[in-house]
């Protein structure tokens, strides 16, 4: 007797189920990472690091604008992540709950600073703000990201025109208030998700938007006011 052949998934289905796959065997890692650092396991607290360090140092020195500051608070958010792992109750990706801790730490840190007169941050260069050790930037599951170690060599002024607009843009946004600042870091910067800001900051998501929307009018003001010319 003839059987109907089964039908075939599309690509769009096939590619569906390969993510939702990936996604359950990346939630599995994590659980069982989360279940060893609950445990005090020392060699899941190091993966824990190899894993977030380079995203970790890249955001605290977006927000703080130093380097020896970012370094020393950057090793923080790691202490304070493995103090308190017994707390984390799984509402959120780990990833995102580590962000938490830092934006927090990075708010408390810039009012410290404050208080010490110490709001003149070193002009960073581009080279200053990739993650250190020259690390690779790393994707959401510990692997390194598409077309990391691709090569792109460019022109003596286009380099030269690129950092002093990098270095404008980071001063710019050091200028903005903390409050706006998280969120354009977050979401422009780390390129997080709306609802990943939200979990972070501790925000409505209108709120979330509104100030994002603010720091990116602010931000280009600004950034027009040294350059001497409108940007699209």
């Amino acid at each position: 007797m003839a059987r109907w052949p089964a039908p075939r998934l599309s690509e769009f289905a096939r590619k569906r189920t390969t993510h939702a796959r990936w996604t359950l065997v990346a939630l599995e890692t994590e659980f069982k990472l989360i279940e060893r650092l609950v445990r005090r396991d020392e060699r899941a607290f190091n993966e824990l690091v190899r894993l977030y360090e380079h995203r970790v140092f890249s955001l605290v020195l977006r927000f703080l604008g130093n380097r020896a500051e970012a370094e020393e608070l950057s090793q923080e958010v790691f202490v304070q992540v493995f103090k308190a792992i017994g707390s984390f109750r799984g509402d959120s990706k780990l990833s995102t709950w580590i962000y938490r801790i830092a934006i927090n730490l990075c708010k408390n840190r810039n009012k410290y600073l404050k208080l010490r007169h110490a709001h003149e941050t070193s002009t960073l260069s581009p080279s200053e703000l990739r993650p250190p050790h020259g690390g690779e930037e790393f994707a959401e599951n510990g692997a390194p990201a598409p077309d990391a170690n691709v090569p792109h060599i460019e022109r003596p002024d286009e380099m030269l025109a690129g950092k002093q607009l990098e270095q404008i843009v980071q001063r710019s946004i050091l200028r903005l208030e903390p409050s706006f600042r998280e969120c354009l870091i977050l979401r422009d910067v780390e390129e997080l998700s709306y609802e990943e800001v939200e979990q972070i900051t501790s925000l409505p998501a209108g709120t979330v938007k509104s100030r994002i929307f603010r720091a990116r009018a602010m931000l280009k003001e600004m950034v027009e006011r040294e350059l001497g010319e409108k940007i699209r």
